[in-house]
């Protein structure tokens, strides 16, 4: 009881100051003096802000509700526990499983102003929004002549003559990592040979230049060339006529990729560069990405560059652009109240970055001026024109020829500057090219430039040499927005380089990879947090569980901490470890990988049925015990899953104890039944879990925890509908898997490109499935086995944010298919129309619009995170842990390829199919979420000035706010978020190794101090590169991100304390036991100080910011 009248005396002090906060604030919006700037009368201006105050005061009035809510139920969770509630799960008779309520009940408190961030409405519009710029274009693909997918260019000849024309030829020669031959492949056999040639070629004329992009080749080869030649590449940057471009690791894809991998080897090539060769990168280059994502300009534009060239994109976009000369804007983030995202951006206007499509329009003309292609070379020029050299005689034909292709594009932008790239895939890699290239074209500049007449200044240029003399021309400085060039938002997804040739099948090519990736990425993150804390808090996971730090000894060849899971080959599936119990306890350490704490299920494998789980206090645990199935009807001997629920500290390690129980403690059981559809298959039945065979198929049944009912068919033990707890209707969902199949014409769908027959017809297995029905007091599942895709569907019976989502997982094989691509589609009642959303590199989210006037390979996208659809009342988000692509092609579908087999290449240059296909375990959330009544303009106050404002002046538009349908901004719930960094950021489970009972003391591990605000993410913690390779770095970069995320949806029951602090954090006591030294704010790869380094540790981020402090720990 004293327990109950302490937190209800807490829970009324939190209430009143709540009530006094909203007199204040209504005292606030009555005693305004701008109220009375007009003698009582009511400008529209003032409407407006007076309607804006009381959605606020709605808002907080929800809010609060909603805070009292909490405080209610935790008094009510508090008591039931005080009260002798049992602690572990129980079954009683007739019932389901009923699990205990939480000791430490949670709360979520999220600020009025941090909801403001995701209402927008502040800025001004940008001059070209590319959702709106998509709705307009007519996509007719009309013949443009001789420049094919555009249109003829004309001009007057006088049209320079006060002012010339200044032409920069930039040489590149862009090396993919890794293609059609491996990494070490290209290195030996060309790279080498370019940079070699790189360094001789342009010490031979100053007035040469060269620009490249990818470190990772750079730095291999930097690893091989004598000091002579180190010193000769410092000159040749120094002076100006060697540019590293972008400076990255490699030129990443955009599509596919996670914003922490973007960012990771962008540190990694700033840092090597700053390091070697005393460079800072100034501007972007990305020639070869299929398509761009906004969030690389933002990126860019956080590392301090300036301004950035892109080329893949849609040749309608392409050719709209050109004809209204927007081929150079200003990118700014939808979400950007001000201008602080803004960088420059060049957009090459034609098909191709090769030599025939970067002169001037005409490809035939242009390629008479790619020299590698002389008479007697390997490769000619398709339009049967071959080169010429250039000498005396023929100089003046030659230069007046190219003069006019440099005139029709300069046509296009609205300098009188422009860019002229001069490279293409692996260039530059003969000696006798550079010689070719360098000095027929010097031999054009000179005879240009010395002919007044013609009011042309032509030379050899880097990509930066560009970009200065265009800010010179309109006088400013570089970063600044030129005067007169057009503010553009959006992305340029999907990508299409001719006819109806989209690039959308790589959005899925090649699944089992994508999957891999994403796990690589979360264990590198994690690799970068150990590798710089080890220093200062111990060098293992072994050593910071040790009761005693004495006992710690490493020892290489018998490692004190196993894996969970591992893999035989790179190519294969995780394969779990099975714990041998002993009569003495085993041990397991499992790390929490995020920067909050985690209320999770822990699945481990065990070779005895009789087990119960301890804390490392002795206290029992929650916990299930499970079959181990290796088919649909083939039980696993002697193996079981146990799964036990744990709070796992924020970025730290707990300990748990397995016991083998011989004295009646057993774990609860989970009860299967199995539904064999009429087939005769043998079933072997588990011997300690109780399993119960169906020879018939099931009634349709539904699956339930607190939160959220579950329907599905007996028939396919596919998902029906989904019901949230106190709705009494729920939302028909139902899932089902669909295959395309490719066209019987020329072109066919390949690795890049999806050239689909037709819609997707229903996937038709030779066999009805067996569908596996298991339930128990943590999670229960429902498991279809199907010819080609197992998949599984689980409720979690626990509070906190996996028992809010269900999990869905699809076990792919479709290695006997032919041309085909295997689909998984939601179809729902939410009313979404033609709009759906999908994230951008899991930082931001781009709103679509399913276009009827593009075929249907057009609307698909990139989901590297999440995509969801929603209505008024409701939203269904699908979260994967691999990239894919997805769609909505009717309103309340969403729509996800799973795998694609294809038996041709699609004539992009890789020479071959896919079929290479791996047995793949794809892994999604699916998360319904409804919408809160706080963020809608329904209240009565609301209504009221709405109603006022409508008589008041007629014809003015009074929607919702929040509906974001119409504008180019959307943000995930704070719930969201969190299911995504945990379906991305799974527990790590570490057995530890010795089985003998002379084991020290072990202790969980909780390194911070402090609670993070549940919208900031701690997106790396990596250790500096040191002076001395051979000793750890003495400062670390940590890189937060605050997310912008949606309030209108209901975000409750999250499992922790959610709380948010409007963008406020002390760094100071984050970490239990450390200090920090000093802090100082830096740009994002730390090339540049923000600010001087000081030993205050208190930050502030806006919303959405992603942010560098270079700290040092004391």
């Amino acid at each position: 009881m004293k327990l109950k009248k302490q937190v209800t005396v807490c829970g009324a002090a939190i209430f009143c100051v709540a009530v006094f906060s909203l007199y204040l604030m209504l005292d606030r919006v009555q005693h305004d003096p701008t109220r009375h700037q007009s003698g009582g009368n009511f400008p529209r201006s003032q409407i407006s802000v007076l309607q804006n105050r009381i959605e606020q005061l709605e808002q907080l009035l929800e809010e609060n509700h909603e805070i009292i809510s909490h405080i209610k139920d935790s008094v009510l969770e508090l008591t039931a526990h005080a009260e002798g509630q049992p602690a572990l799960p129980h079954h009683p008779p007739n019932g389901s499983w009923v699990l205990p309520p939480e000791s430490r009940p949670s709360f979520l408190s999220v600020s009025p102003q941090d909801c403001q961030f995701a209402l927008g409405g502040k800025g001004q519009s940008p001059d070209l929004q590319m959702l709106a710029v998509y709705s307009l274009l007519p996509f007719d693909n009309q013949d443009g002549g001789v420049w094919k997918q555009g249109f003829d260019i004309t001009y007057e000849p006088n049209e320079w003559d006060t002012e010339p024309l200044q032409v920069f030829v930039v040489p590149h020669s862009h090396n993919d990592p890794g293609w059609i031959k491996t990494f070490d492949k290209y290195y030996y056999d060309q790279t080498q040979h370019i940079l070699n040639s790189m360094v001789l070629k342009m010490q031979e004329d100053p007035r040469r230049r060269f620009i490249w992009s990818e470190i990772s080749f750079f730095s291999k080869w930097w690893d091989n060339i004598s000091a002579q030649k180190r010193a000769a590449v410092r000159r040749l940057v120094g002076n100006g006529q060697l540019e590293m471009v972008t400076g990255g690791w490699v030129m990443p894809d955009e599509a596919n990729s996670h914003y922490f991998a973007m960012i990771d080897q962008l540190i990694e090539g700033h840092q090597w560069l700053e390091k070697n060769i005393g460079v800072t990168p100034r501007s972007g280059w990305a020639v070869d990405p299929f398509g761009y994502s906004s969030t690389m300009p933002y990126l860019l534009k956080r590392s301090n560059l300036t301004a950035m060239l892109i080329q893949r994109v849609h040749y309608a976009i392409k050719k709209h652009f050109a004809a209204t000369q927007n081929l150079e804007f200003m990118w700014r983030q939808t979400w950007d109240p001000d201008t602080s995202t803004d960088i420059f951006c060049h957009m090459m206007p034609f098909y191709s970055y090769d030599v025939p499509h970067t002169c001037g329009p005409d490809p035939k003309i242009c390629c008479q001026f790619d020299f590698k292609r002389l008479p007697g070379g390997r490769i000619n020029c398709p339009w049967k024109v071959p080169p010429r050299a250039i000498t005396d005689a023929n100089v003046a034909e030659r230069a007046q020829l190219l003069l006019d292709q440099y005139r029709k594009k300069s046509k296009l932008y609205r300098s009188k500057v422009l860019l002229v790239p001069l490279g293409d895939d692996f260039r530059y890699d003969k000696p006798q090219e550079w010689d070719a290239q360098f000095l027929n074209y010097q031999r054009i500049f000179d005879f240009l430039n010395s002919r007044p007449d013609l009011h042309v200044q032509a030379q050899f240029g880097t990509l930066s040499d560009y970009f200065d003399a265009l800010y010179k021309k309109v006088g400013i400085v570089p970063g600044m927005r030129p005067p007169g060039f057009p503010v553009l938002t959006g992305d340029f997804f999907s990508y299409a380089d001719r006819e109806d040739h989209y690039w959308t099948g790589y959005y899925t090519s090649r699944p089992f990879y994508k999957s891999l990736d994403r796990v690589l990425e979360a264990h590198l993150r994690l690799l970068h947090s150990l590798t710089n804390l080890k220093r200062v808090i111990g060098n293992a996971a072994h050593y910071l569980v040790l009761g005693d730090k004495d006992t710690y000894r490493h020892d290489p060849a018998a490692p004190f901490l196993g894996m969970d899971e591992t893999r035989s080959s790179q190519d294969s599936l995780p394969e779990r470890t099975v714990i041998k119990l002993d009569t003495s306890p085993r041990f397991l350490v499992v790390f929490n990988p995020l920067e909050q704490e985690r209320l999770s299920v822990v699945p481990v494998l065990v070779d005895s049925p009789h087990v119960h789980v301890l804390s490392e206090e002795g206290q029992p645990l929650p916990s299930q015990l499970s079959a181990t199935w290796s088919s649909a009807t083939d039980v696993v001997p002697d193996v079981y899953q146990v799964s036990v629920l744990a709070r796992l500290p924020a970025l730290g390690l707990r300990v748990l104890q397995l016991h083998k129980s011989l004295d009646g403690h057993a774990t609860p059981r989970s009860s299967t039944r199995l539904y064999l559809h009429g087939r005769n298959l043998p079933v072997h039945k588990p011997e300690a879990v109780p399993l119960h065979i169906f020879p018939a198929a099931a009634d349709d049944f539904c699956l339930e925890n607190q939160h959220l009912q579950a329907c599905f068919l007996g028939r396919t033990g596919l998902l029906q509908s989904l019901r949230q707890a106190g709705e009494e209707q729920g939302h028909r969902v139902n899932s089902e898997f669909l295959v395309y199949g490719t066209r019987t014409s020329k072109d066919k769908s390949g690795a890049y490109l999806f050239l689909p027959d037709g819609e997707a017809k229903p996937y038709a297995p030779k066999d009805p499935p067996v569908v596996r029905v298991m339930e128990g007091p943590l999670f229960s599942e429902v498991a279809s086995y199907y010819q080609h895709v197992q998949t599984m569907v689980r409720l979690y019976n626990v509070p906190g944010v996996e028992g809010l989502s269900l999990d869905v997982s699809c076990l792919v094989d479709i290695r006997d298919h032919i041309n085909k691509e295997l689909a998984l589609r939601f179809s729902t009642d939410i009313e979404s129309d033609d709009i759906f959303f999908t994230d951008l590199n899991g930082f931001q989210i781009q709103p679509r619009r399913y276009q009827q006037k593009l075929p249907l390979q057009a609307n698909f996208y990139p989901m590297p995170a999440m995509a969801y659809i929603q209505d008024m009342q409701s939203r269904l988000t699908l979260l994967t842990a691999q990239a894919l692509g997805v769609s909505s092609l009717h309103s309340g579908q969403l729509e996800v390829i799973l795998d694609r087999r294809l038996m041709q290449d699609d004539n992009r240059g890789l020479g071959q199919g896919l079929k290479d296909n791996k047995r793949t375990c794809n892994r999604f959330r699916l998360l319904l979420e409804r919408r809160s009544t706080a963020n809608k303009s329904s209240g009565f106050f609301s209504k009221l000035v709405s109603m006022f404002k409508a008589l008041s002046f007629p014809g003015t538009r009074t929607g919702s706010p929040e509906v974001q349908d119409e504008r180019p901004i959307s943000f995930p719930s704070l719930l969201s978020h969190i299911t995504s960094v945990h379906l991305n950021a799974e527990a790590l489970v570490m057995p530890v190794a010795l089985e003998k009972p002379a084991l020290p003391v072990l202790r969980s591990f909780v390194p911070l101090a402090t609670t993070l605000p549940c919208d900031f993410h701690i997106l790396n913690l990596r250790m500096l590169q040191a002076e001395d390779d051979s000793l750890p770095s003495a400062e670390a970069a940590l890189i937060l991100h605050r997310k912008g995320f949606d309030c209108s949806l209901e975000a409750k029951n999250l499992g922790f304390n959610c709380t948010t602090s409007q963008g406020k954090l002390a760094l100071g006591g984050l970490f239990q036991g450390l200090e920090l030294g000093s802090l100082q704010p830096t740009s994002l790869t730390l090339m540049y100080p923000l600010g001087t380094a000081s030993n205050s540790t208190n930050i502030h981020l806006d919303p959405m910011e992603i942010a560098t402090f270079r700290i040092r720990l004391g």
